[in-house]
């Protein structure tokens, strides 16, 4: 055991028996449709192995202990490999019991635990993408608290690679490691390649030398289902340990050769060509897909692609009864058989997640799990072949190597009751919902198909950013998905901004307005205003924040729209601390119209929660362009719901509101100063590059003006004696496009041409007075006292205000038209 390259074969107890058993019984159990592994019996022949139909034409020989009874054989559409190997215990090509993958694969791990002894608790285990992801997380399971990292094809900004390697023999050779933390193979512990099989070892050789020069260790084991070198390659192993000074042992649960006739390549480069290209089958209806929302923990990773800890594996496994619960609850009364099908090297939580349906439906329904994958493999549908059938699909991944294909082996066919996707969110992609998707492919052969995402891991993504380095807000009230330009001069004054918008020579969210600090008068208004608006705002917050509970509970993440939105965000997180004794995560996020939404702020609440529980918040609507804008920026973000949360629609634009009436909500009346002391939001291409967040200011040096805490102290002083109100019926709550009618038609009359210069509602019209160059007030008859502080903003402007009982609306802000500064006077009014 201490010499370099020894192995150990482990054929007597790598499973356990039960385990065993079922591996042995399928070729007995046979269903006929080759979804199992297991091999029909044609008239008047006996069962075949199913590695019988490429014996036979290549005289390509497997002989071994135990090999038989853990692979089939097919073979490639690969010009440097013939054959393939197909382990019916791995849960990959074959659809097979989850419980006797997860004991392979723990029985593995199990035989290396006995081999390395006192070391065992040192060691850091790695797998081969994309096969050996899951078996590698299996075997860190069955050596017990040792962290798992898995080597993959995908690339991730911001983390730098801690190594690389070639799989010569592969249809996809370059692999990368990439663990989030670079210590994690830095020590000087035993490090465990974990790999399906071992054909000749040369892909091990060359993760190990690639590893030994930057991080010498003295320990190496490989651990394997099956190890089919000839003694040639061996000695190969054996050579290049000697040569790095280090032990190379081998463990694996079944041993033996394949033995190749001369030309087999060849010959089997023909017999490929022999057989057509398969037609891509049926397609269903891809909508058909229910999505089930697994409730995966917040900021778990999806698995050890940027590695796995023990810490983290306690805790997926804390929450798998939960999440196969909500997978039981999907699946159609009395379904029988249900497949769990992950994709590419996503194997591990899927794998678990059938494990844990299977334990959770018991002898009620027979669970399968299996995965897709980008090996390209001939299907012939004969009882002596182990890949029977095939789907055909374009990569829904966005894979830096191209869109595909990638297929589903031994899946169409099946008899399926339900099959349930699991899929990560970086592969919950527009190609997946696509008419010749996977979700289309696997439609037409289920009648009930359920789609789940885990969030991806993106280790390389910024970091949000805090109160109070930035902003004034608590740290736990809000995360600000932004980088902080406080240093970059931004600012331009108002006149200037307006011509370049209005000339097409920048767009508004390039620069930003000179912060407006309102007069001593209008501070009194802000303080009077909330003083008469708190309790309605707080009962506002009640109604909008207990129907985002009903509708998106038990635990919706809130997503604020920087910056206005930020603050109801806020108070929706204190509501439901104060009604319900939740902590909801909250962040603010930037949207810009015209631009669409930050897009890595996007990626971020994906790797860190389910995108399904997402719930975008805003203060209020106006037209609806940015509702409209969120609903087209999500359009590639499946998983994403666009539906908005407002605390007021008197536009009647969304679903889900505290209320429709158009009142003053003060949080309108001022800039930063009630925003936690952040500048709108920035994005130009030379401060925004495309793995940053949008950019805002923190301005610091505004902290004594400060109202941000008052504004939301004073909402939420009224909590204890408000009652929310019963959300309107849901054919009420449709939306009515009110005020985009009444902007068109207003437009017009003034003839302006062009809707985004018509600011409707009392919040958009306070940020016209304050950050634009008005043009013009139209107010509603007695709107009385909500409109004190228009009147004031107005009058100190010089800007006209003229009463129209047409209005939806309170009032109606109307930015000047064509507007250019030598058609203005220098304080921005018209000259007539």
């Amino acid at each position: 055991m201490n010499g370099n390259g020894t192995a150990h074969d482990g054929s007597t107890d790598g499973t356990d028996s039960a385990a065993r058993r079922e591996a042995e019984g399928t070729d007995r159990a046979m269903t006929g449709d080759g979804t199992t592994g297991a091999v029909p019996v044609a008239a008047g022949e006996e069962a075949t192995w199913s590695g019988a139909w490429v014996e036979r034409r290549l005289g390509v020989e497997l002989r071994g202990t135990r090999l038989r009874e853990t692979l089939g054989l097919a073979l490639r559409r690969n010009p440097r490999r013939a054959h393939l190997l197909v382990s019916r215990v791995l849960g990959k090509h074959i659809p097979q019991s989850p419980r006797l993958v997860l004991s392979t694969g723990t029985g593995l791990g199990a035989r290396v635990r006995e081999v390395l002894g006192a070391d065992a608790g040192r060691a850091v285990v790695l797998g081969y993408a994309e096969t050996a992801t899951a078996l590698g997380h299996c075997v860190a399971d069955g050596i017990g608290d040792v962290p798992c990292l898995h080597s993959t094809r995908r690339p991730a900004p911001g983390v730098a690679p801690a190594g690389g390697f070639e799989e010569e023999h592969s249809h996809a050779t370059s692999h990368l490691l990439l663990p989030a933390d670079p210590e994690l193979l830095a020590g000087d512990g035993p490090l465990v390649l974990v790999d399906d099989e071992l054909s000749t070892g040369r892909t091990v050789r060359n993760t190990i030398e690639t590893l030994h020069r930057h991080r010498p260790r003295r320990r190496y084991v490989v651990a394997a289902l099956s190890d089919l070198r000839t003694p040639q390659d061996a000695g190969e192993l054996d050579k290049a340990a000697a040569e790095l000074g280090a032990s190379v042992e081998v463990v694996a649960l079944a041993t033996g050769r394949v033995t190749l006739p001369p030309g087999v390549l060849a010959r089997g480069t023909a017999l490929v060509s022999g057989h057509p290209e398969p037609a891509p089958g049926p397609a269903g209806d891809p909508a058909c897909a229910h999505r089930v929302r697994l409730g995966w923990p917040d900021a778990l990773p999806d698995g050890g692609r940027h590695g796995f800890t023990p810490a983290h594996r306690r805790r997926l496994e804390r929450a798998l009864p939960a999440m196969a619960g909500r997978l039981a609850a999907a699946l159609p009364e009395g379904a029988r058989r249900v497949l769990v099908l992950g994709t590419e090297e996503l194997m591990y939580v899927p794998l678990r997640l059938a494990a844990a349906l299977e334990d959770l439906l018991g002898d009620t329904a027979r669970v399968r799990f299996s995965s897709s994958t980008r090996s390209p493999v001939l299907p012939v549908d004969d009882p002596g072949y182990a890949i029977r059938t095939r789907l055909a699909f374009p990569a829904h991944d966005a894979p830096p190597d191209g869109p595909g294909p990638r297929y589903a082996y031994n899946v169409a066919g099946g008899g399926w009751d339900a099959i349930a996707v699991i899929t990560d969110t970086a592969g919950d992609t527009p190609a997946l919902h696509a008419p010749d998707g996977l979700l289309a492919r696997l439609a037409a052969h289920t009648p009930r198909l359920l789609l789940a995402t885990v969030p991806s891991a993106s280790p390389g993504l910024p970091a949000p950013l805090r109160g109070p380095g930035f902003s004034s807000y608590a740290a736990p009230e809000a995360g600000w998905l932004l980088q902080d330009l406080s240093g970059v001069t931004l600012e331009a004054p108002t006149e200037e901004r307006e011509e370049a918008i209005q000339s097409g020579g920048a767009h508004y969210a390039e620069s930003l307005p000179v912060e407006y600090q309102p007069s001593a008068a209008y501070q009194r208004l802000f303080h009077q205003a909330l003083e008469t608006s708190a309790r309605r705002i707080a009962e506002a917050v009640a109604t909008v924040t207990e129907t985002v509970l009903a509708e998106r509970g038990p635990r919706p993440v809130l997503a604020s729209l920087a910056r206005a939105g930020t603050p109801v965000g806020i108070l929706m997180r204190r509501w439901a601390r104060h009604a319900h004794g939740l902590e909801l995560p909250h962040y603010a996020v930037s949207i810009v119209r015209g631009r669409g939404i930050d897009t890595t702020a996007l990626r971020w609440l994906a790797a860190h929660h389910e995108p399904g529980d997402v719930v975008f918040v805003d203060g209020w609507t106006g037209k609806g362009a940015i509702t409209r804008e969120l609903a087209a920026a999500l359009e590639p973000f499946p998983g994403f719901d666009p539906a908005l949360a407002v605390l007021a629609d008197p536009g009647g634009c969304v679903t889900t509101y505290g209320t429709r009436e158009d009142f003053l909500i003060p949080s309108a009346c001022l800039n930063s100063t009630v925003s936690g002391l952040i500048s709108r939001t920035v994005l130009r291409a030379d401060l925004v590059g495309p793995d940053d967040f949008h950019g805002a200011k923190f301005y610091r040096e505004l902290a004594s003006a400060d109202l941000s805490g008052h504004f939301l102290d004073a909402v939420t002083a009224h909590f204890p004696e408000v009652t929310p109100r019963p959300p309107d019926a849901p054919a009420g709550r449709e939306p009515t496009w009110e005020g985009l009618r009444a902007v068109r038609e207003i437009s017009d009359a003034y003839g302006i041409g062009d809707a985004n210069l018509v600011k409707p509602g009392v919040g958009e019209t306070t940020r016209v007075l304050l950050r634009r160059v008005p043009w013009r007030v139209l107010a509603r008859p007695g709107a009385g006292a909500e409109l004190d502080h228009v009147r004031l903003l107005a009058e100190q402007r010089g800007v006209p205000v003229e009463e129209t009982d047409t209005l939806p609306y309170n009032c109606v802000g109307l930015i000047h038209p064509h507007y250019t500064r030598a058609a203005t006077g220098a304080d921005g009014k018209a000259v007539r």
